[in-house]
């Protein structure tokens, strides 16, 4: 039980970086000394400090460690990245024990960091907390293992199933939902629309009701039909923009040439090789319908507004699936799917 205790304060630290790490992994860490935490920290963003070591650092008395057991929420590194192997780290300081969340798929750890820790004859335990570990790093253990980003599929409907009102943008969700969307944003690596929907919408798909990052721009557009005065290209994030027609890299925004044929895979392949670990797909209709047609998703949230009837417009996607949990927003409902394996 204590050490169930402790990896969940772990995954409370972790998560306090969601949406910031990219392409890393969430990671928290807790140090704890005779029954008392002397030592807490997290993953903060790429580039900087790995869990273990911001935990580390924080202990006052150093001369603990040697009695001490470190907790972590996913597998310690056992490669030189931007930062050297915590594992190491571990075993130069000699920590009594060592307890693991989950172990890290990712083919540079997979078992080499827990290796490293037993061969110099620390104890390590591993799989407490698993399933809420993995949940925690969905998008990662995706990313690594299916070699493609977490997909999530979200659209907004009236109560007669309408994305739209007469096939002009329509306002269906209220100003709760509308910051519970942004903070989606925040929290995914990417968003995706196709070309009608940047038509219609003119959308800028970035962070304002809330604070966080803006997520990367992916614009499915085949034949270029968006003008580049939109506020899809605009500066304030990276845009992806996949086209049959040209290949072509400015300072913030890519082109990358794709056909349409085979293009859900393609989109896939490409997206992996950018390092993109998580995608919302805000549509319109025909680009939702067509992941869901390939059954290419790991989430769905559908936001229904059922006092707001349209009766003519854009039809939702069909989507026949039973939601693991609903919400109320106020007058706004949210339904969310999980799918499983």
């Amino acid at each position: 039980m204590q050490d169930e205790f402790y990896i969940k304060r772990c995954i409370e630290l972790a998560q306090k970086a969601i949406g910031k790490t990219y392409p890393n992994p969430l990671v928290g860490s807790v140090i704890v000394h005779q029954g008392k935490i002397i030592g807490e920290g997290y993953h903060h963003k790429a580039g900087e400090n790995h869990a273990e070591i911001n935990a580390i650092n924080s202990i006052k008395d150093k001369s603990l460690i040697p009695e001490s057991t470190i907790y972590v929420s996913l597998e310690p590194c056992a490669h030189y990245g931007k930062t050297p192997p915590c594992a190491l780290k571990i075993k130069e300081l000699g920590f009594k024990k060592v307890v693991i969340g989950a172990m890290d798929s990712h083919d540079k750890v997979n078992g080499k960091g827990k290796k490293i820790i037993q061969d110099a004859g620390i104890e390590a335990v591993s799989g407490i907390l698993e399933k809420e570990c993995i949940e925690l790093n969905k998008r990662f253990f995706t990313y690594h293992e299916k070699k493609r980003p977490y997909i999530i599929l979200k659209w907004a409907e009236s109560g007669d199933g309408f994305l739209d009102k007469d096939f002009k943008p329509t306002s269906i969700s209220n100003s709760l939902v509308n910051q519970f969307v942004h903070q989606l944003r925040a929290d995914e690596h990417a968003i995706l629309v196709g070309t009608q929907t940047a038509l219609n919408d003119n959308p800028g798909l970035t962070v304002r009701n809330v604070e966080g990052t803006n997520p990367v721009r992916i614009l499915i557009d085949f034949d270029l039909k968006v003008p580049q005065d939109f506020r899809i290209y605009n500066r304030e994030a990276k845009t992806l923009v996949f086209n049959s027609v040209k290949e072509e890299v400015f300072d913030y925004i890519q082109f990358i040439k794709i056909e349409k044929e085979n293009f859900l895979p393609d989109l896939m392949n490409a997206l992996y090789k950018e390092q993109i670990q998580s995608v919302i797909i805000e549509g319109g209709r025909f680009t939702l319908q067509e992941f869901i047609n390939a059954n290419l998703w790991d989430e769905a949230i559908v936001i229904k507004n059922e006092n707001l009837k349209l009766e003519n417009g854009t039809k939702a996607p069909e989507f026949d699936f039973t939601p693991n949990i609903i919400e109320n927003f106020r007058d706004n409902l949210i339904q969310f799917y999980k799918k499983e394996g």
